[in-house]
């Protein structure tokens, strides 16, 4: 049975979300939609509708999760057969959801159609492009993604570009190269959200320094609690407090607890490429040698939101669970509809019901909302900037 303690907290935050909006930074479920065996790209034929036991996002459990907000991952990997159109794939696959659950979803193309949702009983549906391989080292693709209605891009994934380091990959450019910086610019010019979870440390600090709009990490973790190179260095979240920006705490067990990111060591370099049950088949099989595999909680979640927010102050963090349709979730955070109780911890753990909303969407809307008066103040007076990596950096 609940404590007590623990039914108060979870009304208190359930009641919370009836007047502020929950939203969420990172949601991989087109890719999932994508790999499905019988849908294979085809919304409909994946029936969203209906509640699922294979995954972790469906429209009955996003409602139970009381989200308001969605921000929709358009991911490709580094190194995916033709990228551009990969991309382009992906985006469609959010404008079908959009379009066939129109009752449900309203696509945001600015950060007040947050609240236009909300007040509608319905989940505002962000695009966002996870990796920046799909431009194929031009300019060009940017404009045209944000036509569709991207509104966000992560700079790279796992695989270091001809442009970018990744923080998973080797090293190559010391950051970011003269491309790199164009493409910061000019996703401060278009009112894009630039996001620098996956980039390596330098790029980290250069994009801090060079972008003239506040900066968003969509799905990271504090490296001080968790050692693994996808989180945020200390003196990285240092700059965040006194630049601004956003730092969205994740749910990836592998970056929220010390053992059981160690426990992975050996499975990492191939285990995110492989298909849920190659992953499941081997994790299976690493338990054998290596004993159980440790699991992460939503204690775990809170304890990192709690120091980002020590480090960067309270109005600099969020939420971007990176849920991705397989069951390696933390204990207590299984699926979409558990974002209350996240919420209900931060409570107890003696959050004001102000910070809290910040953190549930508030923080995210505020920093959509600057992003966006940066890109109309930039548009006034900066030309549309054309170039590939050839043309700028000078090379091949």
């Amino acid at each position: 049975m609940a404590k007590p303690d623990h039914d108060r907290a979870l009304t208190r935050a359930l009641a919370l979300l009836e007047t502020v909006p929950m939203v969420d930074g990172h949601n991989d479920l087109p890719w999932v939609i994508r790999n499905d065996g019988r849908a294979k790209g085809d919304v409909g034929a994946y029936d969203l509708a209906r509640r699922r036991n294979d995954g972790d996002t469906d429209i009955p459990r996003l409602r139970d999760g009381r989200v308001s907000g969605q921000v929709w991952a358009a991911y490709v990997p580094s190194e995916i057969a033709q990228p551009g159109r990969a991309v382009l794939e992906q985006i469609d696959i959010v404008l079908q959801m959009n379009a066939a659950h129109p009752d449900v979803f309203l696509p945001v193309k600015r950060a007040g159609d947050f609240m236009r949702a909300k007040k509608a009983g319905k989940i505002a549906s962000m695009l966002a492009v996870e990796g920046g391989v799909g431009l194929e080292n031009s300019l060009a693709p940017l404009r045209v993604w944000h036509a569709s209605g991207a509104r966000l891009m992560t700079l790279c994934h796992n695989g270091t570009l001809d442009w970018i380091d990744s923080a998973t990959d080797e090293v190559r450019h010391g950051g970011l190269t003269a491309f790199g910086r164009a493409v910061v610019g000019e996703l401060n010019r278009l009112g894009m959200i630039v996001d620098c979870a996956h980039v390596a440390p330098s790029v980290m600090h250069q994009v801090l320094e060079r972008s003239s709009a506040p900066v968003v990490f969509s799905h990271s973790n504090a490296r001080a609690l968790c050692d693994h190179v996808r989180n945020v260095p200390d003196d990285v979240l240092d700059v965040v407090r006194v630049k601004g920006g956003l730092v969205m705490a994740t749910f990836i067990p592998d970056f929220l607890n010390e053992e059981v990111r160690q426990w992975m060591g050996p499975l990492r370099a191939s285990f995110w490429l492989n298909t849920e049950g190659e992953r499941m088949a081997a994790l299976a099989k690493h338990e054998k040698t290596h004993g159980p595999r440790p699991r992460a909680t939503l204690a775990d979640v809170a304890r990192h939101i709690e120091y980002i927010a020590g480090k960067t102050g309270v109005e600099k963090v969020g939420i971007g669970s990176d849920f991705f349709g397989v069951p390696t979730t933390p204990t207590g955070l299984e699926d979409v509809s558990r974002f209350p109780h996240l919420l209900a911890e931060m409570l107890r753990r003696g959050w004001s019901e102000d910070a809290v909303a910040g953190l549930a969407g508030g923080n995210f809307i505020r920093t959509f909302r600057a992003v966006e008066r940066e890109g109309v103040r930039l548009r006034k007076s900066v030309a549309v900037p054309y170039g590939t990596v050839q043309t700028i950096d000078g090379v091949g």
